[in-house]
């Protein structure tokens, strides 16, 4: 009995051995726009660490921050060519390649919050619809996370509309360009690092950056002491997209793992963001940070503005099946007529 005993042992360790010796390993070389002092960058390397402790250590994700191998609207092409292996930007940083990388990004105010936005991605073919255009990209798109509606930072007042005449401001690009300089902005498109310099030098008058926390993160509110919140113009989704070839050559439960977590991500994210806006909001008024709720009917006039844009913006059929799939979806929930 004890001679069985030692070989079933022997057997199950050189099996295991085995096994070892041919487990497949991921590594991902991925940057995203964010600092790792920002509060999306600490979630990011937190995801990491996840993603590598869930996989047993199969997976090891590699990431850099703040445009430190490539500047942020490169971070996709970087991936393209083999420089980085996923892209952790978003996809409206693509615009100028494609249009319909707007509608994979932003809406500018089509979506209130993070569960709409969500909920087409998950529950109404949002995620074929974007990896269609995606795929013609040589990329894979795996996932979203949603901080929530983003704030605009001041040295002027945006009370309204018409404070928006003549504000200089940083801008992303694609749809938000459009749809600010109708309102009669001076949109600058500039790189996420870029902007604290700019403002304190009077480049700008403002900032298209992020949500208040964020902001706060950034430094802006040592300068700009104006900001909207909650914020309505603008919800970016952030993704995860990665290599084509690279996707498709990773083992099954390691693409699983990595889609799963960026749902786990997103959930995280939006409620610490929901969270964190709020007490920053209430420290911003006490230290004197102007803060504008803005009314219905300017609201309104917003985003007449916005729908005007999409309809400029959706010049191919790609994303104008992309912005119908969205159009269709929140005329369903009732989020618009």
């Amino acid at each position: 009995m004890f001679s069985l005993k030692k070989s079933l042992l022997v057997g199950a360790v050189a099996a295991g051995l085995c096994s070892a010796a041919y487990a497949e390993t991921t590594t991902l070389r991925i940057q995203t726009h964010f600092s790792p002092e920002t509060h999306n960058g600490k979630a990011a390397a937190k995801w990491a660490e996840d993603v590598n402790m869930m996989s047993g250590g199969d997976i090891e994700l590699e990431m850099f921050y703040s445009s430190s191998v490539v500047k942020s609207v490169e971070t996709f092409d970087a991936a393209v060519n083999g420089i980085l292996d996923c892209d952790m930007t978003g996809g409206s940083y693509q615009v100028g390649k494609d249009k319909a990388f707007q509608f994979t990004g932003d809406l500018m105010g089509g979506y209130s919050n993070p569960y709409q936005m969500m909920g087409w991605l998950l529950h109404n073919g949002g995620r074929e619809a974007v990896n269609e255009l995606y795929n013609s990209y040589d990329m894979e798109f795996v996932g979203w996370w949603v901080p929530g509606p983003e704030s605009l930072s001041s040295t002027k007042p945006i009370r309204n509309v018409g404070d928006f005449k003549d504000w200089k401001f940083r801008s992303p690009p694609g749809l938000a360009t459009l749809v600010f300089a109708n309102l009669g902005a001076s949109p600058i498109v500039m790189d996420f690092n870029e902007i604290f310099t700019a403002l304190e030098t009077g480049l700008i008058d403002g900032a298209d950056a992020a949500n208040v926390s964020t902001n706060v993160g950034l430094g802006l509110y040592d300068i700009a002491e104006h900001t909207n919140y909650p914020g309505f113009h603008s919800m970016p989704a952030d993704h995860l997209a990665c290599n084509k070839k690279v996707w498709d050559g990773m083992p099954d439960a390691h693409k699983k793992i990595l889609e799963v977590s960026m749902e786990a991500l997103a959930l995280r994210i939006s409620t610490e963001t929901a969270i964190m806006n709020a007490k920053t909001a209430q420290e911003l008024a006490d230290k004197g940070v102007n803060l504008y709720d803005w009314a219905a009917e300017d609201l309104a006039e917003y985003r007449a503005a916005v729908k005007k844009g999409w309809e400029e913006f959706a010049d191919n059929d790609l994303a104008k099946a992309l912005l119908k799939s969205h159009i269709d979806f929140l005329v369903d929930q009732g989020a618009m007529q």
